[in-house]
């Protein structure tokens, strides 16, 4: 972190990566608390010398920098307030003539984590949101279990009969893919020669043992359901936009995989089959074809990577896919120990399950080694779908992947490369459409870049310079990058003028004298301030979000107090019609894209809000 990029945080606002603390004599004692928490979760920063005042960040210095800074590197690398020796990155700024430290907490590793404070396991942290939180019980277990050596899945199972657990038709099934995929092995045709040599069978004591990977990959349901006593996967298809839908409305189709993963696989194709996009048929035995067509890949990618890569010790949250008519959202209980730039790199990742992910690896069901993401986003790509969305929520350690159903380049962002007149390659085309794409005051990383099917940092810096020199995006830091605030009103007053004018019917209750004044029960519809001249239609959306706003509201606050997940559709179908009728507004008009930006009710709006609401 450079000076421009901390004053850049500093006038925004803390994330969820970020912490100031006074510090001005000596640090904190809460410092090890968020010190705990980025360790255990993805990292951030941790700046000594800024204090928050009515809301805002600001440098008060530290007094004593020399001895802050010795103070608390010294019990980092002690290992004695903590568990573990905490290597941080120190920075140190002058700003304005006062100290400034900026502390650079790494992500601990899997086998490292948790990491805790005076030798109490219950004082662990994790970053969640903008704040420390200390983990519960159930936290910890998953923590504890990820970082044990001999890993979950390979432990064996003595109280399991080794005769009777297996389904051996599932065992045959995949004795035949390995066969096939592997010719130069030895045929081993006796099932239970043949798990024990690829160890899903173990020898102890002289007796035969399952292990756990051996059950969940080939068992019998009802020992399948005596390890894990939650489903495998709960599959729904919901024939509804995603923004429209509610949990309170029911699904389509609904199957909850309660069988072997195996058999889990096999039944989720079946389905999938159904309501491909493209039509095709598979090999019955083999489950795959040779010419896969996009959506299949990613889909195929994305469902092998839920089964393989879940933690199957958490019987608590169960692992979904829910297939809406706009995207596909699967989700893991179980973090990635890599990260999201991690995971589109062509290497090896360490993985929570290994002789799972081997299983499928064996038989060819999951592309090589540190491939599968970078495969979803490759096959995205090809079909010209915006990029997936990954969470990867270390804090709560789940994992969620979206395949969404919109075009990367619309038709409004293609006639406006027209009017602008610049001729791009297609990598830096879609990078722009990519750039315009993004909610006001988001900007897009490097990481989103190589998102587009680009393979490395290299490559996407390369694209993201070449249109920095077009002047078609300016950099925001070193990795971070956004359209010009001038480029971005010409898309969307090209975007407006493209779209079909509709004229709103109109039937305002007004008095005879048509002063504008709103009298009786408004409809639905508001007035002018004086001249009665209409400016836009008061729809059922709009009224909702009047009867949530209270004072001066952050669009996020807005949205989730309508209930809403989706940016888009709150964008587009309440905060921008509630503008465009003059029935609330900004509070910096002049920058609509302030990190402060907030918005309030006007005179109209007050006007238009239903009696008892006032």
């Amino acid at each position: 972190m450079n000076q421009d990029e901390l004053l850049a945080r500093l006038n925004g606002f803390e994330w969820n990566d970020f912490e100031c603390k006074r510090a001005q004599r000596g640090v904190p004692e809460d410092a090890y608390r968020t010190v705990s928490a980025f360790s255990n979760t993805a990292g951030g920063w941790l700046v000594f010398g800024v204090s928050e005042r009515e809301g805002q960040l600001e440098v008060t210095g530290v007094e004593e920098p020399d001895k802050v800074q010795n103070d608390f590197l010294a019990v980092l690398r002690s290992g004695q307030k903590l568990n573990r020796v905490v290597a941080v990155d120190a920075h140190r700024f002058e700003i304005d003539g006062k100290h400034v430290f900026a502390f650079h907490v790494p992500e601990a590793s899997r086998a490292d984590k948790p990491i805790y404070i005076r030798g109490d396991l219950r004082q662990s942290y994790i970053r969640r949101g903008a704040g420390d939180e200390r983990c519960t019980q159930s936290e910890l277990e998953r923590f504890l279990r990820d970082a044990a050596q001999d890993r979950y899945d390979g432990m064996v199972l003595p109280d399991i009969p080794v005769d009777s657990c297996f389904d051996l038709t599932t065992v045959k099934w995949y004795q035949t893919q390995f066969a096939r995929r592997n010719p130069e092995h030895p045929e081993i045709a006796d099932p239970i020669g043949f798990l024990l040599n690829w160890n899903f069978i173990v020898e102890q004591g002289g007796q035969m043992l399952p292990t756990r990977a051996g059950v969940l990959l080939f068992g019998e349901g009802r020992y399948v359901r005596q390890i894990l006593p939650r489903p495998v996967l709960d599959y729904q298809r919901i024939d509804t936009p995603f923004d429209q839908w509610s949990a309170e409305q029911r699904w389509h189709d609904r199957y909850v995989f309660e069988e072997n993963i195996f058999q889990t696989w096999q039944g989720l194709v079946t389905r999938y089959m159904r309501i491909a996009e493209h039509p095709f048929s598979l090999d019955p035995a083999t489950l795959r074809r040779n010419d896969d067509p996009p959506d299949y890949v990613a889909f195929r990618e994305a469902a092998i990577n839920l089964l393989i890569h879940q933690d199957y010790g958490d019987h608590g949250r169960k692992a979904s896919i829910r297939l809406f008519t706009d995207r596909t959202i699967f989700w893991n209980p179980g973090d990635a120990f890599a990260t999201e730039a991690e995971l589109l790199d062509p290497t090896e990742k360490e993985v929570r399950n290994p002789s799972i992910v081997k299983a499928f690896r064996r038989i060819g069901l999951s592309d090589q080694a540190g491939t599968g993401i970078r495969a979803i986003f490759r096959n995205w790509h090809d079909l010209g779908r915006v990029p997936p969305q990954l969470r990867n929520d270390k804090a709560r350690k789940e994992f969620e992947l979206v395949l969404l159903n919109s075009p990367l380049v619309t038709e409004a962002m293609q006639r406006f490369r027209q009017v602008i007149g610049v001729n791009l390659a297609r990598e830096q085309a879609d990078v722009l459409a990519l750039a315009l794409g993004q909610q006001d005051g988001e900007r897009i990383s490097l990481t989103d870049i190589r998102g587009l099917g680009i393979s490395t940092t290299q490559q996407a810096r390369q694209v993201a310079d070449g249109l920095i020199r077009q002047q078609l995006l300016q950099p925001v830091g070193e990795t971070l990058f956004e359209v010009p605030e001038a480029l971005r009103r010409r898309f969307a007053q090209a975007a407006e003028q493209a779209a079909p004018q509709v004229t709103p019917h109109v039937t305002p209750q007004v008095t005879p004298q048509a002063t504008g004044e709103v009298t009786g029960e408004v409809t639905g519809e508001v007035t002018g301030e004086v001249t009665g001249e209409v400016t836009g239609e008061v729809t059922g959306e709009v009224q909702r979000l009047l009867s949530v706003m209270s004072g001066e509201m952050k669009r996020t606050e807005i949205q989730d107090a309508i209930g809403l997940k989706h940016e888009d559709h709150f964008r587009d179908a309440y905060l921008l019609p509630a503008l465009t009728a003059g029935v609330i507004e900004m509070t910096i008009p002049d920058r609509p894209r302030s990190s402060k930006q907030r918005y309030r009710l006007t005179d109209r709006g007050r006007a238009a809000l239903p009696k008892g609401d006032e």
